[in-house]
């Protein structure tokens, strides 16, 4: 840390001066030494704002004057030498303003110089305990630099008083105190560590490699972020935690984790089997009423659902010259022979990864090709990406012109809204079905069936359209996308395209009974890698019977739990739909999502 010594010299007389004495004149001495530096404006008995816009002003004058001058001496092809007597004048005019201005310029910075160089202690390094008393009177100015979060209340109004700095004493008494810390250090070592980390001398993201321990690690980053920052982190936790778990591939520098309570809806009977479904949520209401629409499902005989496409997608974009040869490697690949070698070059890279097909689009002289591939039971970002690198050094040899722009042009498209996952899929592309009799609509669902249907058309289909909504025909299927994402350790912000559905309502059997749908095109989860491997989120996967790769058949852990993320979505459009025909839902919010606490006692 870089720290800065303040001055000794009190800027201020340190007496206290009684109301109406006035302070005393500095010593004749002092003064001769503060008037050593004259500057040149002192010469002339003009105040120095006048001064200095006279010399200014004769200046540029002169200056243009002769600038003139001289335009019209080469314009006639007359000498420059050849001076007139009023040539002459302007220019003994414009030597006296700049020596002027070098003198008023030049000795006010020697005068500055030589100011800040009889305090020549100003700018030393401070020492150990001068440090000390600097951390000390910066945690003194409120909460703002206060280690913790208890409040400070304000201060009270000041009156104006003549700036007095504190004595020697009371700051020798005041460095004598050490420096307040959060949590004290398990070893000395530990905390030599943390004064390094402080001091900007180790960098935090080194600690693991460095320490070899990543729970030390991590809690030396923590005890170090909070002297830095001079803010609490009593709350995070840090025990219990497998840092070990998460180097390298989940989470860098990390101080801790973050506690969401996971709940249970189901039994979901989905295609003859029961699923317990995980889901990590903090939104009161959203397990149950997602544990409704379970039990009015299995009451019902259960869900069907249909796997559609699967295939994971990444859109490099290159550029050419001209859009005639961009066009002509669109043609290349989409050529059913030349697709064939381009797919096994692009299949060298996984055991898993099989490209399917690449879909062109050109603007301009760029080109756009989305590869499509299966990815077994990987959600197969990374699977994907690496393989169409392949594929583009393979090309750069039959195409040297070609300027790669990036591995992804947003064609793909990842963690976006976007038609073209809405339309051509991405990741599992899957409809999942039910028929809910009448008698399970007014006993488990509390509400008819023309009710239903008539919301779900007006409120899913016709008030997304006017919104302009990309994907967004359902009522809340992002509610129960994320949570399940969260349980069971999927990239969260995947649920942005993962949450694409449209959800049907509709009156069968002679209007009796109620046939409810939801088509999700593009569900990106897998069951290896990423979050998967954790222990909470490995410990909800088994609980749905999908934990990691499918040995027998590769990818049918992943594509099956597409459905189940499909079949919970199902289930949440069913209960809500139904809670907002029945006028339920502010009931109900009010019922599962408000805490029952007194507010007023526990803040007391």
């Amino acid at each position: 840390m870089d720290v800065r010594r303040r001055s000794e010299k009190p800027a201020y007389p340190t007496k206290e001066f009684a109301a109406g004495e006035k302070p005393l004149k500095p010593h004749k001495q002092q003064q001769q030494q503060d008037n050593s530096l004259l500057i040149a404006s002192d010469a002339l008995p003009l105040p120095l704002y006048l001064t200095n816009g006279l010399f200014f002003t004769m200046f540029f004058s002169v200056m243009y004057y002769l600038l003139s001058r001289w335009r019209e001496k080469i314009r006639n092809s007359t000498p420059l030498h050849v001076v007139t007597f009023s040539e002459l004048v302007a220019i003994v005019s414009l030597i006296a303003s700049v020596i002027y201005l070098l003198g008023f310029f030049g000795i006010g910075f020697v005068q500055s110089f030589v100011s800040r160089d009889n305090n020549d202690d100003s700018w030393d390094v401070e020492d150990e305990n001068d440090e000390q008393f600097l951390l000390e009177e910066d945690s003194r100015r409120g909460p703002a630099t206060t280690l913790g979060c208890t409040a400070v209340p304000p201060p009270p109004a000041r009156q104006v008083v003549p700036m007095v700095p504190p004595q020697p004493a009371k700051v020798a008494a005041m460095s004598e105190k050490p420096a307040p810390l959060v949590t004290p250090a398990a070893s000395e070592e530990d905390e030599e560590i943390i004064k390094s980390v402080v001091q900007g001398k180790m960098p935090s993201y080194s600690l693991e490699s460095k320490l070899g321990d990543c729970k030390r690690a991590a809690s030396i980053r923590k005890e170090a972020l909070q002297r830095i920052t001079g803010k609490s982190l009593e709350g995070l936790p840090l025990e219990g935690f497998d840092y070990e778990s998460i180097l390298g591939q989940c989470c860098e520098m990390p101080i801790g984790y973050v506690q969401i309570p996971v709940g249970i809806a189901g039994p979901l009977l989905l295609d003859g089997r029961e699923y317990s479904v995980p889901m990590a949520t903090t939104e009161g209401c959203l397990v149950a009423s997602t544990n409704r629409g379970c039990k009015a499902i299995y009451a019902s005989g259960g869900a069907t659902s249909v796997l559609l496409r699967d295939g994971m997608t990444r859109a490099p974009c290159v550029r050419f010259g001209t859009a005639k040869r961009a066009a002509e490697l669109k043609f290349f690949v989409e050529d059913p022979v030349k697709f064939e070698t381009l797919a096994a070059v692009f299949n060298q890279s996984s055991r898993f990864a099989r490209l399917q097909r690449i879909q062109c689009a050109i603007a301009g002289k760029n080109l756009y090709m989305r590869f499509v591939c299966s990815t077994g039971d990987a959600m197969g970002m990374n699977m994907v990406s690496k393989g169409v690198q392949n594929v583009l050094d393979y090309l750069q040899n039959e195409y040297p012109d070609m300027d790669v722009i990036g591995i992804s042009g947003n064609f793909c498209s990842d963690k976006k809204p976007a038609a073209v996952n809405w339309i051509e899929g991405r990741g599992k592309s899957v409809v999942c079905e039910a028929i809910i009799t009448e008698e399970v609509v007014k006993k488990v669902l509390k509400t008819e069936v023309a009710a239903l249907v008539e919301p779900n058309m007006l409120k899913n289909l016709t008030g997304s359209a006017m919104a302009g909504a990309l994907g967004g025909f359902n009522a809340h299927a992002s509610n129960i996308v994320s949570a399940v994402f969260i349980a069971t350790g999927q990239d969260p912000a995947q649920n942005i395209e993962s949450s694409h559905c449209i959800t049907m309502m509709e009156a069968v059997n002679d209007g009796k009974d109620l046939h409810v749908s939801v088509t999700m095109p593009s569900i990106e989860v897998g069951t290896v890698g990423g979050g998967t491997q954790l222990a909470s989120q490995s410990a909800c996967l088994n609980l749905l019977g999908v934990k990691g790769a499918n040995r027998e058949a590769p990818g049918s852990n992943a594509r099956l739990l597409a459905t189940i993320v499909a079949g919970s979505v199902l289930a949440g459009e069913l209960s809500l739909m139904s809670a907002i025909s029945a006028g339920q839902l502010v009931k109900s919010h009010m019922k599962y999502n408000r805490s029952t606490k007194d507010v007023t006692k526990a803040s007391s």
